[in-house]
């Protein structure tokens, strides 16, 4: 079985997959400071739930935005999986080309759902990904990735409008009933909801014109259904893009090997 890594900003989600199925799936907050053990605690006791040995494990793939994580998830997998993870970076051998300037300066998230995308739905297209940031990122025909656009998630504006505007509440994100808000919160939720949905039009007919036309528009992360019900632009909502990438970048990939002696070394790379 194959253990999967995707750390985020906020969170990071193991998942296990069998060869045919996804069988587990689960979600804890990002925290650079936690450690190998911790991280082993958590979730040996939810693979034992879910019936599934830690010796079925036979390989693992990290994909992660935040460097300083990264350490500790790899002592996980060598001390207490008995694996070396693979862990996905631009020099892998992904399929297909990474048309910008610096492809190290590229996340694993966006290059991990530029593989699922094209995989799954072909190209070219452009993958909205609702995270920590939100990410537009455009694949062409053969799926190389062209860059793409970087925006402030909306958790954080939520959090900045709140943090920065002394009498403004901290809300909660949901689609209004009108635009037009006749009290604080649901204006609020107006400007943060009409106003994103504002953004992805307009991101995505400016993709579309500079691009030529034609992409399609494919949606992940956990606030896509929500915004998807207010624009006509998302045409496809697939929550396990990032997931299916690693597991698709781990089959494409040599297996590392498992050196004991270099896994006890203390080094945060």
């Amino acid at each position: 079985m194959l253990l999967v890594v995707d750390a985020g900003n906020t969170n990071t989600v193991m998942a296990v997959h069998d060869g045919h199925h996804w069988v587990g799936r689960w979600r804890i907050s990002t925290n650079a400071q936690r450690t190998s053990d911790e991280y082993a605690v958590w979730l040996l006791t939810l693979l034992n739930q879910a019936g599934i040995k830690r010796e079925a494990i036979t390989a693992a793939v990290i994909g992660t935005v935040v460097p300083a994580a990264l350490y500790d998830m790899r002592r996980l997998c060598r001390d207490w999986l008995d694996v070396e993870p693979l862990v996905a970076t631009a020099t892998l051998n992904w399929g297909f080309d990474i048309k910008v300037d610096n492809p190290n300066e590229v996340g694993a998230d966006r290059l991990l759902n530029t593989l699922a995308g094209h995989k799954q739905y072909g190209g070219p297209a452009v993958v909205i990904d609702f995270g920590t940031a939100t990410t537009f990122d455009v694949m062409d025909k053969d799926g190389a990735y062209l860059g793409g656009v970087i925006a402030p998630g909306i958790n954080l504006s939520i959090e900045a409008l709140h943090r920065a505007a002394a009498r403004l509440p901290r809300i909660g994100i949901g689609r209004p009933q009108s635009v037009i808000g006749r009290s604080t919160v649901p204006a609020m939720q107006s400007g943060i909801y009409w106003g994103y949905v504002g953004m992805i039009e307009g991101l995505v007919t400016r993709i579309q014109a500079e691009y030529g036309g034609g992409l399609k528009v494919l949606a992940t992360g956990g606030l896509a259904p929500l915004l998807a019900e207010g624009t006509t632009v998302i045409e496809t909502i697939d929550p396990d893009l990032t997931l299916e990438g690693l597991r698709l970048l781990a089959g494409r990939n040599p297996a590392p090997i498992l050196n004991r002696d270099r896994s006890r070394l203390i080094e945060r790379d």
